[in-house]
């Protein structure tokens, strides 16, 4: 086997862009120019090729003779074996290393997969940021309950959880709080109301031990705090990268939960707007088919801003139009190419005038176009003439004629009603005979036993 002729790519997006259309079944119009240069009588010669859908397309557009069997494949495994002594100044290291960097593009272009939309970075970091909520908390009520035990009173006065640690740490013994600086941490109300509670405070003396382990407890929550704004940061960006449409109509957190719930982005975008809206509250739904209860109008996106605005009668109606404009958003977002949320906040504006209009706030809105260029232009018609012919002259009022059979109707209600009247009359006397007799019995017997005991 000698080598007829060679042809590099320029770059890494033309090799990929030949692999893609020979994948695809498509000739290459560089593969197409190489061919009709290098082969010059094209009715006589033959050409192997290993790829058949390749060879069909070379064929009908070329009208080379293609041959492409099971030999072909055995002579393509040869050639790629002794591929570096065909090509002159190609090594195995650059051989591999081109080969492993097409393959990945063409993975990646098979996957439509994109490095930046890697939402399980989405899942993970939302587990995480739950994960440090839980733990922010149990540190913080663990930090004002140590230290309360000194100083009891700045519990109610600062409920912030990262300043009452950095309060803390600045002031140390309650006795330091008039001497301290805290306007850089609290407003100057609350530095006041510090100061003074600290003069009165009821709290016990604690070491300086007990003081030093309360400083590396709020040590911890202050880190603990700056990393999960730096974390929820991360998250907020990603989200707008991924998934911009959903973020615009239901905000990251509530995103990020359907996403992590989901499995993927994909995997929600495939979801039907019924489940999106029920999505977290499982165990309620099948708890309620079991049961045969009302079902669950709403899971995660209860949580999301727009629910929120709704009254308590409308948010069951606002979850079922949110979770319809969030199943398009997804569409949009996991298999649509652009990167704007135009849908998102498109979405957003028809809610929330759908909830104005709810709540009564608004009479007339949204999607009604008021400019002045499509309003039409107001007619006066003509008004006709007073016709005096058209007036009836009122007679006496004559008195109504009852019939007979009207008659007949209302005689039978009346007695109807009296014996209805009687029958209730015969059952008041009879129960309050029944009544009297009940109480001479009981006070028969009750004279007997008195005569017995006197006997």
């Amino acid at each position: 086997v000698k080598l007829q002729a060679f042809e590099k790519f320029e770059n890494t997006t033309d090799a990929l862009s030949a692999v893609t259309g020979i994948v695809e079944g498509k000739m290459p119009k560089n593969l197409k120019s190489f061919l009709q240069t290098e082969i010059k009588n094209m009715d006589k010669e033959q050409l192997i090729i290993s790829d058949p859908k390749l060879g069909s397309s070379i064929s009908k557009k070329l009208g080379i003779k293609v041959v492409s069997d099971s030999t072909v494949q055995d002579l393509y495994r040869g050639i790629r074996e002794q591929f570096e002594s065909l090509v002159t100044g190609l090594s195995q290291s650059d051989l591999s290393a081109m080969s492993l960097g097409l393959s990945h593009s063409l993975s990646r272009y098979k996957l439509k997969f994109s490095p930046d939309k890697v939402d399980t970075m989405i899942v993970q970091a939302i587990a995480l940021l739950d994960d440090l909520d839980k733990e922010l908390n149990t540190y913080a009520m663990r930090c004002k309950e140590w230290y309360g035990w000194h100083f009891p009173e700045m519990n109610k006065i600062i409920v912030d959880n990262l300043a009452f640690a950095k309060v803390v740490k600045a002031i140390g013994y309650r006795t330091n709080a008039h001497e301290t600086d805290l306007s850089s941490i609290l407003p100057e109300e609350l530095e006041t109301e510090v100061k003074e509670a600290a003069e009165i405070s009821m709290g016990t003396e604690i070491s300086e031990e007990d003081l030093l382990n309360i400083f590396g407890l709020c040590e911890q929550v202050i880190n603990i705090t700056e990393y999960r704004n730096q974390l929820y940061e991360y998250l907020k960006n990603r989200m707008n990268a991924i998934a911009p449409n959903l973020t615009a109509l239901v905000g990251e957190l509530v995103g990020a939960r359907l996403i992590s719930h989901a499995g993927s982005l994909m995997h929600l975008s495939k979801q039907p707007a019924s489940t999106i809206q029920i999505l977290g509250a499982e165990k309620a739904l099948f708890r309620a088919l079991k049961t045969k209860h009302n079902t669950p109008k709403y899971g995660l996106i209860y949580h999301a801003s727009l629910v929120g605005q709704a009254g308590p009668k409308h948010k069951a109606k606002v979850a079922r139009l949110l979770a319809a404009k969030a199943a398009l958003a997804l569409r949009m977002d996991a298999l649509g190419e652009s990167e704007s949320n135009e849908v998102g906040v498109d979405g957003r504006t028809k809610i929330e005038a759908r909830i104005d209009l709810l709540e009564g706030r608004v009479t007339a809105r949204a999607n009604k176009d008021t400019s002045v260029q499509n309003q039409s232009k107001f007619k006066l018609n003509k008004t006709q003439a007073y016709n005096d012919d058209a007036d009836v002259a009122m007679t006496e009022a004559q008195p109504e004629v009852i019939s007979d059979k009207k008659r007949k109707i209302e005689d039978v209600e009346d007695v109807k009603e009296e014996e209805e009247s009687t029958s209730k009359k015969a059952k008041k006397e009879k129960k309050e005979k029944k009544d009297k007799k009940e109480k001479k019995d009981k006070k028969e017997k009750k004279e007997k036993k008195e005569k017995k005991n006197k006997d």
